[in-house]
């Protein structure tokens, strides 16, 4: 028996073309996760300030994803956004950055802020008092 939680099913695989499965696919792909490096899931969530209007859509972009945009699931109760990210590679520090309707965000789940490295990064980079920055996440091991 399964059961179905927006695009994602319990007890059976995840639906077609759901942002996960997207996910599980970029990180297939890296060498390493084929190598059996050691690997994470990570629940990345955004929540927009109180008052500000909810953005038609939020991705994710990262080294993780080799900076291609994964779509964030609205969950309407809470009014905050969410996306599942598996085989994320451990013991490295990625960066990454979220999107409302194109445009970078701050996360406040972030683990600090980096200088983006090379035009990649540059493009999603937040400006800030200090230049732009990227935001960082500390690969864990499990």
């Amino acid at each position: 028996m399964s059961y179905s939680f927006g695009n994602f099913k319990i007890g059976g695989a995840p639906a077609p073309d759901s942002a996960y499965d997207q996910a599980s696919r970029l990180a297939a792909g890296h060498k390493h996760v084929q190598g059996k490096k050691p690997t994470y899931s990570k629940v990345f969530r955004w929540q927009p300030a109180a008052g500000a209007a909810k953005p038609a859509t939020v991705e994710l972009v990262g080294s993780f994803t080799e900076w291609k945009k994964l779509p964030l699931q609205h969950e309407a109760a809470t009014n905050t956004w969410q996306l599942s990210v598996p085989n994320i590679l451990s013991n490295r520090t990625h960066h990454y950055m979220l999107l409302a309707d194109g445009q970078p965000v701050s996360d406040k789940n972030s683990d600090g802020m980096a200088i983006p490295e090379g035009p990649q990064e540059a493009q999603y980079a937040l400006t800030t008092p200090r230049g732009p920055r990227v935001h960082m996440l500390f690969a864990q091991t499990k």
